[in-house]
């Protein structure tokens, strides 16, 4: 461990030694690495069983420590608030990928008419379930919920923990699981920023968990090709700034002519993250987004059928 990355250390360790950090890393880049190499039918079965594996290595992983703190908890939980709120009315049907402990989306729960965690195995624990949440546990590929299910689909520090031959799948999934009106609201750590996994403190590329770190140009042509059309967000705790594609794409081509080192620093302020929110459509002018939940409208907030009819709602800002 250098000494840019012992600075690393002492700011974001959360309290672990530098031999806990060197544990955690070598275990994790083991299982990714089989993971890596793995077919599809052997990944089904590493994504059942690799979380399981981790935490009974890495006792002092940050998921598990985070359990056991519940204003931390809040605290992530009330910033994903923030990104999704303004999608979510008092009848929707949520859906979330990747929730982990399932706090969040119990959380969605008390504001949603419906809400779904989808994971690949149960990570709630001892979580006590509200009436209106339900987690399915699925082998990363075939999922038993019909077509048009969600209003929202929500997945945060997930497209990164996905082989990249498996995103693609995930994003028709999630196309198919969407209503026409539906929005998937997504966030992944920034690749030029990264790499945001325990190998960070170890090396320059991603080596654990996340096998692949996203830019805003790869994500939107992967969603291109599942027929998904998209908005960019700047997120930065509380705050969520819509942003021209436009802007992106040449940001992000202005910080890749960079040093690496240089690129890196820049991008912790430019692009702390890839955050969308995609729809099932292949419209590109995606300006007319909501602000607030009940900013559709009224002229949509009629007959439910007609709007059934229609390829994509049209929102007022």
């Amino acid at each position: 461990m250098n000494l840019s990355r012992w600075a690393l250390w002492k700011k974001s360790a959360g309290g672990r030694t530098p031999e806990q950090l060197r544990n955690h890393y070598v275990v994790e880049k083991e299982l990714a690495d089989r993971l890596r190499g793995a077919t599809r039918e052997e990944r089904s079965e590493i994504y059942r069983t690799m979380y399981d594996i981790l935490f009974s290595k890495v006792p002092d992983h940050p998921r598990l420590t985070r359990r056991e703190d519940p204003d931390a908890s809040s605290r992530a939980n009330h910033r994903k608030l923030k990104l999704v709120e303004r999608f979510v009315r008092g009848d929707a049907t949520c859906v979330e990928f990747g929730p982990g402990d399932c706090t969040f989306s119990q959380e969605m729960a008390k504001r949603a008419g419906r809400v779904i965690g989808i994971d690949l195995s149960d990570q709630a624990g001892r979580l006590v379930t509200v009436p209106n949440f339900q987690l399915v546990v699925y082998d990363g590929y075939q999922l038993d919920l019909p077509d048009g299910t969600a209003d929202l689909v929500f997945s945060d520090q997930l497209l990164e923990h996905l082989h990249p031959d498996d995103v693609g799948l995930h994003f028709a999934l999630v196309r198919r699981l969407l209503k026409p009106e539906g929005v998937y609201v997504c966030r992944t750590p920034h690749q030029f920023s990264g790499p945001h996994d325990v190998s960070g403190y170890f090396c320059e590329e991603a080596e654990g968990f996340h096998l692949k770190e996203w830019t805003y140009r790869e994500i939107g042509s992967a969603m291109a090709e599942q027929g998904l059309s998209w908005r960019g967000y700047w997120v930065a705790r509380s705050l969520s700034i819509p942003i021209p594609k436009a802007c992106l794409y040449g940001a992000e081509a202005m910080l890749d002519a960079l040093p690496r080192g240089l690129r890196k620093r820049l991008s912790c302020f430019v692009f702390p993250s890839v955050t969308v929110a995609a729809y099932k459509t292949n419209r590109e002018d995606l300006t007319r987004l909501p602000s607030k939940a009940n900013d559709t409208p009224a002229s949509q907030q009629g007959d439910r059928r007609e709007q059934e009819n229609v390829s994509t709602a049209q929102y007022t800002p």
